[in-house]
């Protein structure tokens, strides 16, 4: 009878063979890499997130030479939608107060959709160093998770994908929310731990034990490089 870190072991040789990647029947979502995270000065700076750019052009540029979809999301936030996610999660998404400061806490337009989805750092637009080739997908949604009220479902069923790479930010937040749902959508997931980020590493560290106890295979950016092209020779 196996013991039990036998039967944990054994798991999670299964969980790796049903996760191995099959190019085509797998998509690269990257999640939120945007300015109004991103950019020194924003209200809601993530400055980890930074790090991460190069590990994801790389991945970004493995999938598109393996011909594997790369799908960007943004978050925004729209007054005519006056959800949690403004207030009182999130006031730095609400319009800025004329004559009054900005910054975390405070309302800044923080990717406010209207005025260019927002001015200068707090815009909602992709970092340019991660720009969206004109035919690939980018999804906004009003919510940290990206399939709710979005077509990113419909768009990944209708090509036939299967498996799912996830990288962006924040671990914890919009790449957590976004996890668990695509794993409750029966995709299976490979979280990339060195393309995700966060400010607090003990947050990223216990997202990591959660996703590999119910939701993810984890794996680095090499790593699925390699898996991706040993798979397409």
């Amino acid at each position: 009878m196996l013991n039990h870190d036998e039967l944990l072991r054994a798991r999670q040789s299964r969980i790796d063979e049903f996760h191995r990647l099959q190019p085509s029947r797998t998509a690269l979502l990257v999640i939120d890499m945007q300015r109004g995270f991103l950019e020194a000065g924003a209200a809601l700076e993530v400055p980890p997130g930074r790090a991460i750019i190069p590990n994801i052009q790389r991945l970004i540029e493995a999938c598109r030479r393996q011909f594997i979809p790369v799908i960007f999301t943004q978050f925004v936030y729209e007054t005519a939608i006056p959800c949690l996610r403004g207030d009182p999660f999130g006031p730095e998404h609400l319009p800025a107060r004329p004559g009054e400061p900005t910054g975390f806490g405070r309302p800044s337009g923080n990717c406010l959709v209207g005025s260019d989805t927002g001015p200068g750092s707090n815009s909602a637009e992709i970092v340019p160093e991660l720009a969206p080739r004109p035919d690939e997908l980018v999804i906004r949604g009003h919510t940290y998770d990206k399939f709710y009220g979005t077509p990113l479902d419909l768009a990944l069923r209708s090509r036939d994908i299967r498996s799912l790479l996830v990288m962006g930010v924040v671990t914890d937040i919009c790449v957590n929310c976004t996890v668990l749902a695509a794993a409750n959508r029966d995709y299976r997931v490979t979280a990339v731990t060195d393309g995700v980020a966060t400010l607090w590493p003990e947050l990223q560290q216990a997202c990591f034990a959660i996703w590999r106890r119910k939701f993810a295979r984890l794996r680095t950016t090499a790593e699925v490089i390699a898996e991706i092209s040993v798979a397409t020779r």
